[in-house]
């Protein structure tokens, strides 16, 4: 199948996205439009190609924390969920599970009680204009420590609102190992919120260990680095542990990956292994969830028939309810059963 053929095919099936970070999903029009309040003069294009013109992580964090630095109030939250908007629907996705960061955004002086009055502002706006679903996970942040991670976990805890699902660990997962985080998984688990871990992602196996051990992380985010170890593989396919594996952010961060064509997603699925597609951040790392799927089919070698099941494990590693995950998986057999 040719790529513009492929696209017009993958775009009309319904598929869920569960690693994706909300701040990165905002475009390069709101870029200016934000720069223009914030500074009174024009962000121009030669500066814009600049920001975005980093090659390795820690480019892509300075970009990363440039780009937050332009919000001057919550209301330009609104630019970004209008951009998510855009981008589940030029994706083909019924589904959304996301993480936000609020630890930037509260250190500039935000009040998060106003920033959660926006975000279910903004998810209610979605479902209505499109029949979208959007969730979200907080961050509670590895690189602080663990005091940080339960005051944050406390701070979503005390100011619920509709959309949210729980909490994700994420950060510099060399600055916090994953097993110092148990206690914090244990509250929100206990208080009836999902919580989920980045493991895996530039540490080694030991990482994903202490994630689905002493965490009881319910889904690993990226989890790359278990194809160093035969027997995670066995137990995370046994499990049915989902992954949530973002392909070209593992090549960027080149931590244990050079080239699409090694990545392990391939070894992953032919395992066994519940593995789901992901962007995780598609403005910062050029790449939307379509792409990541042609990637699949053009680089890994993955059939239709393989993608359409990577397309049933995105709905079957949510967090949506049975009766949920049967309605999406029953509209994706419809829609696959329709295109072909």
């Amino acid at each position: 199948m040719e790529k513009k053929e492929f696209y017009s095919f993958y775009r009309n099936i319904p598929k869920a996205e569960i690693h994706i970070h909300i701040e990165a999903v905002i475009s390069k029009e709101s870029i200016k439009k934000l720069y223009l309040k914030k500074n009174g003069t024009e962000f121009s294009d030669s500066s814009l190609e600049e920001l975005f013109s980093y090659s390795d992580l820690n480019g892509f964090i300075t970009a990363f924390l440039q780009v937050q630095d332009l919000f001057t109030e919550v209301s330009d939250f609104d630019l970004v969920f209008e951009d998510l908007k855009n981008y589940l629907l030029r994706n083909g996705i019924i589904h959304c599970e996301a993480f936000f960061a609020p630890s930037a955004f509260i250190k500039k002086g935000f009040s998060y009680k106003e920033m959660t009055k926006n975000f279910a502002k903004n998810i209610k706006k979605i479902k209505d204009e499109t029949g979208i679903t959007v969730w979200l996970s907080g961050d509670v942040s590895r690189t602080f420590g663990l005091e940080n991670a339960e005051n944050n976990f406390k701070m979503f805890s005390e100011n619920p609102f509709e959309g949210f699902i729980g909490i994700g660990l994420g950060g510099a997962e060399s600055k916090g190992p994953s097993r110092d985080f148990g206690p914090v998984f244990e509250k929100a688990l206990a208080a009836g919120y999902h919580a989920v871990a980045h493991a895996g992602e530039d540490q080694g196996p030991q990482s994903i260990w202490d994630a689905l051990k002493i965490c009881h992380a319910q889904r690993i985010g990226h989890g790359i680095s278990a194809i160093q170890d035969e027997k995670l593989m066995d137990f995370c396919a046994e499990k049915q542990i989902p992954f949530e594996v973002a392909p070209t952010s593992n090549v960027f961060t080149k931590k244990f990956v050079k080239s699409l064509s090694e990545h392990p997603f391939r070894a992953f699925f032919d395992r066994g292994m519940l593995v789901t597609l992901n962007t995780d951040d598609p403005l910062f790392f050029g790449v939307e969830l379509l792409d990541e799927y042609w990637n699949a089919y053009s680089q890994m070698n993955f059939s239709h028939e393989e993608l359409k099941q990577v397309i049933l494990n995105s709905f079957k590693a949510s967090f949506l309810s049975q009766i949920e995950k049967e309605k999406a998986i029953s509209e994706v057999e419809k829609a696959w059963k329709n295109k072909k």
